[in-house]
């Protein structure tokens, strides 16, 4: 067949597409949408890999902590930073205090000049919240005058918050970890980013194959909307002379048509859904507009694959079906499908999977390409079984009350069609649940249980030394929201002033205080006490000898510091290891404050050790608000209970995201297809309804149309997702446990966005049932 030949037809269906009436048109316009939504979402996920880059280079570009320890001499050149970052209810607020040495002093990316001390310039997102009735709180912990906004090549989202606040005096803590002299923003020389292990690299590359791969059906699904109505008015073209290849590329080039007016939607799609990505915000994650710009190879191939699959997918959907001069051969009893080339795709998805079985971590990464094809086939195996499955049940569905007896009869006569519109979402179903169990499995790699006992205390408060001994315990424990604090001062004591060849820890406060650290028989004020037992006894008894002179916060080359010297004295008591509410168990000496040198208090750092009453509302950030009041460089943690690596973090972030997505495409597609189905079917519901049958009646033959074959979409994606799952937790080397919560979570998922895509549609069909819709020109 020439090139030209093929031209001519798809052309002519083109044509046929835009000048065939209202009904080609209303045609046209539900295959443009349905192929709209796909192409906004691909070229969303195209968007992704950019979008991240360009926010991890924002992220870089602002670096200004380099942790080598060393402390660069002033210069006109340089810039003291401190880091205050914070946490407001569950948003992090990234702060810095900025006091420049000199004219050349570094600016911060996004900002224009320097704040004054006292004031403070923000990111637009921490602008307005300080402005709103829910930011007073924060207001009391922030006390600057804002003077200006951050912009966006300091940002790392539109959501960030962040400010950078002028200050003065930050020279005098450059010997702690939270002050820097820096020259430049910018990543350190060195640093570079941890790579993803083989693990989380098949995670990311789930993620993809599973959120894409229902579009990609959807697409394939949209392109034969009113393909009935179309295959009828082919027939025409048969009494004039067309053959039957020649309609069949006639029919490809209306859905071309209809593909490419889906490419000029789906673009107008993407553009809104880009400016509206800037409103949106999802577990602190926020992108600016700007930085969704597909990459422009992968654009191209949206732009050629999707009309090319258009025109593939008709031909491919018209190969049993016999348009003659007077009519189409389709209503009658199709031929029964066949099986067993339906269970090769999901039988070689497993074979290309079986060879990776007990790789991951320790035996190198995994065959990417292996990885998606056999993962692309065994989806794929659900869209070719799904058809066979609902012929094979509802043929054998027979009694019942009549509005189930109208939706069995239509299933049997269309089960191909019922199954197209369940295709997509039960593909994304199966996908799902083999990411839960596969999130499920290796979770417990990248989660490891703290020591904290959070029954002692659920906040960690450290203040530098000039807060008064004791006072930041009465303080916090006076703050609203508190129940108990338990303070305690930390310095270190060294055998030397200077470069020490040997250190102590010690610890001070009152009784009280000091039980909190290590366990003590009798205790009074002007006590000493030496920590034997634990790892750092045999260390402690050799140092601290009686008579012996140690110094309270020695320095080292590079730091300023005034330390203090100290006598050991004689009768010394004994304590034992404790281990604080963080799981630390310290050695060392302990000091009650009547035995603690007046000069040793400029070298003591503050610990406090919070119980929170949870009844109270905010009671993190009131305690938060007193820390920022006695020290606004104090360090507070959360204590939790686990920790979680932040790569397995941000890529189960990235799932959620494109799960909502992809969430959004099946419901809007499942609409249309639905009101598509309707729109096919209005002649033979107003002739019922004029033979009297009762709209409940109708509206729940509807429902059962698409709870049967939803039904068994979801019983066979709960099977390949289960069984996918198991095959990826073996490729990792996890135990396979079936996660039953995830399978019944991911189907009534599926479940409830049919149920409301029906619920949508009633509207309509309650339209479509009058009798005045059997007119006709």
């Amino acid at each position: 067949m020439k090139l030209g030949q093929w031209s001519r037809d798809l052309a002519m269906g083109v044509r046929f597409a835009f000048t065939g009436g209202r009904e080609g048109w209303v045609r046209a316009l539900l295959t443009a949408v349905g192929v709209g939504l796909g192409v906004a979402l691909l070229l969303l996920t195209t968007a992704i890999p950019n979008a991240l880059s360009v926010r991890n280079d924002r992220s870089s570009s602002r670096d200004d902590f380099t942790y080598n320890g060393k402390v660069l001499p002033k210069a006109d050149d340089t810039l003291v930073i401190a880091r205050t970052d914070t946490t407001f209810r569950d948003d992090d607020v990234r702060g810095r205090l900025l006091e420049p040495d000199g004219a050349r002093a570094p600016l911060p990316p996004g900002v224009g000049k320097f704040p004054a001390k006292g004031e403070m310039v923000v990111s637009p997102a921490l602008d307005s919240l300080l402005k709103s009735g829910s930011g007073k709180l924060l207001r009391d912990r922030l006390p600057y005058r804002v003077t200006g906004t951050i912009g966006q090549s300091g940002l790392v989202g539109p959501a960030e918050l962040a400010y950078y606040a002028g200050a003065d005096g930050l020279e005098n803590q450059l010997a702690g970890g939270n002050v820097e002299r820096i020259t430049y923003f910018g990543p350190a020389a060195g640093n570079k980013s941890e790579p993803l292990d083989p693990v989380l690299l098949l995670l990311v590359l789930m993620i993809f194959i599973v959120l894409l791969m229902p579009v990609g059906v959807f697409i394939a699904a949209a392109v034969r909307f009113g393909g009935e109505r179309r295959d009828r008015r082919l027939a025409a073209l048969r009494l004039v002379g067309a053959d039957g290849r020649m309609v069949r590329r006639i029919a490809g080039g209306e859905a071309l048509a209809g593909a490419l007016l889906g490419l000029v939607l789906g673009t107008g799609f993407f553009l809104a859904g880009r400016q509206l990505a800037g409103l949106l915000k999802v577990r602190n994650i926020s992108v600016f507009p700007s930085d969704l710009n597909p990459s422009a190879a992968l654009a191209v191939l949206v732009a050629v694959a999707v009309p090319a699959a258009a025109v593939l997918v008709t031909l491919f959907a018209l190969r049993g079906v016999v348009i003659e001069p007077l009519g189409v051969v389709r209503t009658t009893r199709p031929p029964r499908r066949r099986l067993w080339w339906r269970l090769l795709l999901p039988l070689g998805g497993l074979g290309m999977l079986y060879p990776m079985i007990g790789q991951g971590n320790g035996n190198g990464n995994f065959n990417q390409w292996l990885v998606i094809g056999g993962t692309v086939l065994l989806l794929v195996g659900v869209t070719a079984l799904l058809p066979w499955v609902v012929e094979a049940v509802v043929a054998r569905l027979n009694s019942g009350s009549v509005a189930w007896q109208l939706a069995v009869r239509r299933l049997q006569l269309s089960s191909g069609t019922a199954a197209r519109m369940v295709n997509g979402i039960a593909v994304a179903v199966a996908g799902a649940i083999a990411l839960q169990m596969l999130f499920a499995g290796v979770e417990g790699d990248y989660t490891k249980q703290t020591a904290n006992d959070l029954n002692r205390a659920q906040m960690e408060v450290s203040l530098r030394g000039d807060v008064q001994l004791g006072e930041a315990g009465r303080e916090l424990a006076r703050t609203e929201g508190v129940r108990h604090a338990s303070a305690v001062s930390l310095s270190s004591l060294g055998n030397r002033a200077k470069n020490p060849d040997n250190e102590l820890e010690v610890a001070a406060g009152s009784c009280a205080e000091l039980r909190e650290v290590a366990r003590l028989t009798s205790c009074k004020d002007g006590d000493v006490f030496s920590i034997l037992g634990g790892d750092y006894g045999s260390e402690t008894k050799k140092l601290a000898q009686p008579g012996s002179t140690l110094y309270f916060g020695p320095s080292y080359d590079g730091m300023e510091t005034h330390p203090a010297a100290w006598k050991v004295p004689a009768g010394m008591k004994t304590a034992g290891p404790r281990e604080d509410p963080t799981g630390y168990a310290r050695g060392g000496l302990l000091i009650t404050s009547g035995a603690l040198p007046a000069a040793a208090a400029e070298s003591l750092n503050q610990k406090v050790f919070v119980t929170l009453d949870r009844s109270v509302p905010d009671a993190t950030d009131h305690a938060r608000n007193t820390a920022a009041r006695l020290d606004p460089l104090a360090n507070v943690f959360t204590l939790a209970a686990s920790e979680q690596s932040k790569q397995f973090r941000s890529i189960r972030t990235g799932l959620l995201v494109g799960a909502t997505c992809v969430l959004l495409l099946i419901g809007a597609s499942l609409l249309v297809s639905q009101l598509e189905q309707l729109r096919e079917r209005k002649k033979l519901l107003s002739a019922l309804v004029a033979f009297g049958t009762r709209r409940r009646t109708l509206s729940l033959s509807v429902l059962w149309q698409t709870a049967i074959p939803i039904g068994l979409g979801l019983a066979l994606a709960s099977t390949v997702g289960l069984t996918l799952g198991s095959v990826l937790l073996k490729m990792t080397g996890s135990s396979v446990r079936l996660d039953w919560m995830s399978v019944l979570s991911m189907a009534g998922i599926g479940a409830g966005v049919v149920l409301l895509v029906t619920l949508l549609s009633l509207p309509p069909l309650l339209r479509l049932m009058r009798p005045d819709g059997l007119r006709t020109e």
